[in-house]
């Protein structure tokens, strides 16, 4: 590339170099922007792929077995998540304390409780004795 004095070149010689200048720049950028959209139809297509491989389902919760119910009606339970029902609201501003309404196990459930424990206390529960 031959360096230009463009304080001597004429009107038409400047107006020539602009063409050119414009027009190489036209095919550069052009060749620029058909590879980037080629590189983003790359990344587009690996991005879907897995997109369709993660999936945004909850995972699984265990099922929470109700703790109180409504002595009235024994078909509404709260399991003591979430905000009170309005059945146990109403009772306990009553003035009924919240285990008048406690589900008492059942008879399997209680053996169930036992034969998973192995007898000996939670180390919380342990006191040492300092020597």
């Amino acid at each position: 590339m031959k360096p230009h004095d463009l304080k001597s070149m004429s009107v038409e010689e400047l107006w020539s170099l602009h063409e050119l200048v414009v027009s190489v720049l036209a095919s550069k950028i052009s060749a620029e922007k058909a590879r980037l959209e080629q590189r983003l139809r790359e990344l587009g297509q690996s991005t879907a792929d897995s997109a369709k491989k993660v999936s945004h389902a909850r995972r699984p919760y265990p099922q929470v077995f109700p703790k109180y119910s409504n002595p009235a009606k024994p078909s509404e339970t709260w399991a003591g998540r979430g905000k009170k029902p309005r059945w146990l609201t109403a009772q306990l501003k009553s003035g009924k304390q919240i285990d008048d309404f406690r589900i008492q196990p059942s008879s399997d459930r209680t053996r169930r409780g036992a034969a998973q424990g192995s007898g000996r206390p939670n180390k919380k529960t342990v006191r040492r004795r300092s020597a």
